[in-house]
């Protein structure tokens, strides 16, 4: 889905030295995108290298410390009220009289926006109004903060904090100093805390309240954010989509309104409209295939998120050949950044508009056909004609770079992304005994893709009186008589297309879930579709918690591996789809059945991806800790499952 490779392992020597991407899975995100607030399960910030305070791909603030004299903090409670807010409680047993009851309570409030995050501390004191009093003694609660300018690549690949230096002033209204401000990158930072005493002290920013014990004490601190230079904007307009009313299932019902609410706060914009940022931490972005998949998961509830990420990303369509950004004429792009993106210690380098993908360009078709067809108005289609007749050429002109009749891929810098499909990483695309195949690739739901494009793009062209109709249903006829020929292998289990073919043109015979993505692309005759169908509930594919990336029979599978044996939520939401459409609504419901478990032993946020260890050998998915969430596909992909469980 998103950029990532697989990491070489490293002797114990190593390890202590070594960098190491963050893991994720028990922290806590509160997100309003661009703006995103991370840590440990009691609120504290800057014990895990990717917490703090973010917008975009900057963190401005590493770590949050509190304080409250007298007693230690012990955490009871996170309690989530939205994707946007959480409240984390604790206890100030120091402060208790004798006996077994807690009499001091603390909780925690984080609220993220578009442009800051705000935390309020709310310290309930039940001796503050009792007869035991609390003769009147005072609390001093201190918060210090520090400062960070870290870059997105920098934290995900394991570096230390960048902090950096805070200046104060003066709060014109009020004695003292109530104010302090840096900036981060190109991020500009002010934090403002009424009451309090604001100090500096070895770089951190140092907030400090002295109050009487009381039955309630209410402060906090809000730090807001400027960034001149995004690329991308949080949005402000109301969210035009929810969960779907009368949904029997509880469980099913509970994981439809977390989604919702987590793309909404996914929600970002430019000029054009609105879209999805695929997702948190590390892609609060435009990604060309992730925000067509969400927006096209949305479809059933909603077209207007189709609507803007069609628009956005035809305004980025590709004018001119490069082969530094893989920009082609008509090609739709594949991450949109502030500026140049290290992956892996630099070993890869990513320009800021980056168009190494060849699958987005079909999917926006397809996104567009389905958009129009759930009810995007005339009028918007129409105006993005253009741009699909432009999307159609880059197939044949570019996409299929040798002629063969296939789209393939390679990395023409060596700086770029060596797999360009939704399986992106070094090792995704490999042979049935492990070994790695080499590009150029032409992958099986690529062809898919195309197929589905071309016949629906030619649809379009019929409806609204264009001409080339005739001619793409002919290409697309082609494309599908080509992959008959060349795809098909069989292993023990049966026959089944391979996920590629390699640089010769020989079919890499592993059994993988991009199969699953063929269903419904019109690629596959009614029969081949059967075969299909029964192959992705088979138990070498169906973990029973939805559908692995590569089948157990496959020397490289490994329930942990990225794209080798791992289920991501959204692969088996595109099959789920694809069942539906070919007409196998048992197979759907098998498969939407298996990630409905998932999500419940997710708390309903479904993440990125998780382990592909059979449901029959353990009680709940193991998680894949270094996923991230929440993601857009994964939440979208809730829809669909909801859809086939109609």
């Amino acid at each position: 889905m998103t950029t990532t490779s697989t990491s070489t392992p490293t002797t114990t020597a190593e390890a202590h030295v070594t960098p190491l991407q963050p893991l994720l899975h028990d922290e806590v995100v509160v997100l309003a995108a661009p703006t995103q607030a991370w840590s440990d399960r009691n609120g504290a910030v800057g014990t895990n290298p990717v917490h703090g305070y973010w917008t975009g791909d900057q963190r401005v603030v590493s770590a949050v410390g509190v304080s409250v004299t007298g007693s230690d903090l012990e955490p009871v409670s996170v309690a989530p009220a939205s994707a946007r807010e959480v409240v984390f409680s604790a206890l100030l047993r120091g402060l208790d009289a004798p006996g077994a009851d807690p009499d001091v309570r603390l909780d925690r409030r984080r609220t993220v926006r578009i442009d800051g995050v705000r935390e309020t501390l709310r310290i309930e004191d039940r001796l503050a109004s009792s007869a035991a009093g609390t003769d009147g003694r005072t609390l001093e609660v201190v918060v210090r903060i520090t400062p960070d300018a870290s870059g997105m690549d920098a934290v995900k690949g394991g570096g230390a904090p960048a902090p950096v230096p805070a200046v104060l002033a003066p709060d014109a209204d009020a004695v003292g100093v109530r104010r302090a401000s840096w900036t981060a990158g190109s991020v500009d930072v002010t934090l403002d805390a009424p009451g309090a005493d604001v100090g500096l002290d070895d770089g951190d920013v140092v907030l400090t309240w002295r109050v009487p014990r009381a039955r309630i004490t209410e402060l906090g601190w809000d730090c807001a954010v400027v960034a001149p230079d995004a690329v991308v904007g949080g949005a402000t307009t109301p969210v035009t989509f929810s969960a779907p009313d009368g949904v029997a299932d509880d469980r099913l019902r509970r994981w439809l309104v977390r989604a919702a609410d987590d793309l909404d706060a996914l929600r970002l914009t430019r000029p054009e409209g609105e879209f999805l940022a695929a997702g948190a931490p590390w892609f609060f972005t435009l990604f060309g295939r992730d925000s067509i998949w969400a927006a096209r998961f949305l479809l059933s509830v909603d077209t207007s998120i189709a609507a803007g990420t069609l628009r956005v990303l035809a305004a980025l369509q590709g004018t001119r050949t490069d082969p530094a950004t893989a920009e082609q004429p008509g090609k739709v792009m594949h991450e949109l950044r502030q500026a140049t993106l290290a992956i892996d210690n630099d070993e890869l380098s990513l320009p800021p508009l980056y168009y190494g993908t060849v699958d987005a360009t079909a999917l926006w078709v397809c996104l567009l056909h389905d958009a129009w067809r759930a009810g995007l108005p005339d009028t918007e289609v129409e105006a993005l004609l253009p741009a699909l007749e432009r999307a159609l050429a880059w197939m044949r002109d570019h996409g299929d770079d040798d002629g063969d009749g296939l789209l393939e891929y390679v990395d023409e810098t060596g700086r770029g992304l060596a797999n360009q499909g939704w399986k992106d990483s070094g090792d995704s695309v490999q042979w049935r005994d492990g070994t790695l195949a080499e590009g150029p690739i032409a992958l099986c739901e690529v062809q898919g893709y195309a197929h589905e494009a071309a016949v629906h793009g030619a649809d379009l062209l019929d409806a609204f009186g264009r001409s080339g109709g005739h001619d793409w249903r002919a290409w697309a006829a082609r494309l599908a008589e080509r992959f008959r020929e060349a795809f098909w292998v069989r292993d023990e289990v049966g026959p089944y297309p391979a996920i590629a073919l390699d640089a010769a043109k020989r079919p890499v015979d592993s059994a993988t879930s991009n199969i699953g993505h063929l269903l419904g692309t019109g690629i596959l005759s009614p029969e081949e579709e059967a075969v299909v169908a029964a192959r992705v509930v088979a138990p070498d594919m169906a973990s029973g918690f939805g559908l692995r990336t590569l089948s157990t029979t496959a020397a490289g599978y490994w329930p942990l591996s990225y794209h080798g044996g791992t289920v991501w939520a959204h692969d088996t939401a595109v099959v789920i789809s694809g069942l539906v459409r070919s007409g196998h609504g048992a197979e759907a419901r098998v498969l939407a059945e298996q990630l409905l478990a998932a999500a419940v032993a997710f708390d309903f946020r479904m993440p990125e991806l998780h382990a592909g260890d059979a449901a029959d050998e353990a009680s709940r998915p193991a998680p894949y800790p270094a996923a991230c969430r929440p993601q857009a596909w994964s939440a979208a992909a809730a829809f669909p499952v909801w859809v086939a469980l109609r």
